[in-house]
């Protein structure tokens, strides 16, 4: 996204593969000493300036662009569910804010010739939209995703709220997140003790898994692949 300095005026999104924008004009340059040749003047030594170009100050901001945002709570497991289904070398821990910065990953549909690229943003908390924690600097990265994978963990006795809390974080930044498919992972199964209690988040899907383990997750994958297709023939594709 690049922005007038001064103005605070975008004019180019750059959200396209070798996409150009000129943010200052050069200006028009003078004559050279040879358009002042003649037949009796062989070698001139005069020449002509140039005009000066513009001078702008501009404000670049990068926004991720990626099929699938990865959200949720500080340590509810997405950087080792990102890395489970993909290639990604993220850095996991058991501490919050793990996740210092967004991580990639591409997920592969082999026998389609597929790849979805994926987005473990930072967790996030309460008045995350205000500045707290890692603050809004990464939820402008969800603006860019098709579609957002929420991941709560199941162990926590209040799913639902911290559902709640990511829900308000982004209707709070930017209300258009609402009309992006979305899938919720309960995540952490391995933990649990007992039977599953059954959580609705809206309309959501629910997948639960244990990142950790594996469990649940290709059945999450074929979850998130479905999603997709109906982005592929819908109002979002």
């Amino acid at each position: 996204m690049v922005y007038d300095a001064d103005s605070k005026k975008m004019f180019a999104d750059l959200n396209t593969h070798g996409s150009q924008v000129v943010g200052a004009w050069g200006g028009i340059g003078g004559r050279g000493n040879a358009s002042f040749a003649t037949s009796t003047r062989r070698a001139p030594r005069i020449a002509e300036k140039g005009k000066p170009g513009e001078r702008r100050r501009l404000h670049l901001e990068l926004k991720l662009i990626a099929d699938v945002g990865i959200v949720g709570l500080p340590n509810s497991g997405k950087s080792t569910l990102l890395k489970t289904i993909t290639s990604s070398q993220t850095k996991v821990a058991a501490y919050p804010f793990t996740t210092l910065h967004p991580n990639l990953g591409f997920l592969y549909d082999e026998p389609h010739a597929h790849a979805l690229v994926l987005a473990d943003l930072p967790g996030l908390i309460e008045g995350a939209h205000q500045g707290r924690g890692l603050g809004d600097q990464f939820l402008r990265h969800i603006t860019r995703t098709r579609c957002l994978v929420m991941v709560l963990d199941a162990t926590n006795p209040d799913p639902v709220g911290d559902y709640r809390i990511l829900l308000k974080e982004l209707i709070s930044y930017d209300s258009s997140l609402l009309e992006k498919p979305c899938l919720v992972v309960l995540n952490k199964i391995d933990l649990l003790r007992g039977r599953r209690r059954r959580f609705t988040f809206g309309n959501e899907p629910v997948s639960w898994i244990s990142a950790l383990t594996g469990k649940g997750v290709s059945d999450m994958v074929a979850q998130l692949w479905n999603l997709v297709a109906t982005l592929e023939k819908g109002p979002h594709g």
